[in-house]
């Protein structure tokens, strides 16, 4: 295994559920944290920028959490949403789930990035 720690985020108007898959643990941390500039500040200052990786799905919130996380130098990367593989009859959707996948995928290498830190000023 990587000694990366993937953060996945479900990154919605008012709340962010927050998925840290730390290297060597196969279940990852969740939390919840405000969609705010500060909120992400303390998420960033929590978990360092070295040796961390976020990411999270690319929709209708834009591209403000990767501003924001990439101005804090921290690297991250937007999915794109179609190219997240989903298995046959799954339905089940929630927050905390959507960001675990995301981890999860993301460090086993199955995701592709929309956009990833450096290329959008």
């Amino acid at each position: 295994m990587d000694s990366v720690t993937h953060v996945g985020l479900d990154v919605h108007k008012d709340s962010t559920a927050v998925a840290v898959l730390r290297p060597d643990v196969v279940e990852p941390d969740h939390r919840v944290v405000a969609s705010t500039p500060e909120a992400y500040r303390m998420l960033v200052a929590g978990l360092g920028t070295d040796g961390v990786v976020f990411c999270y799905q690319a929709g209708p919130c834009g591209y403000d959490p990767y501003r924001i996380l990439a101005g804090l130098g921290a690297r991250c990367e937007v999915i794109a949403p179609s190219l997240i593989p989903r298995r046959a009859g799954d339905r089940v959707k929630t927050d905390r789930l959507d960001a675990r996948n995301l981890a999860r995928l993301h460090r086993a290498g199955e995701l592709t990035a929309r956009l990833s830190r450096g290329l959008l000023k």
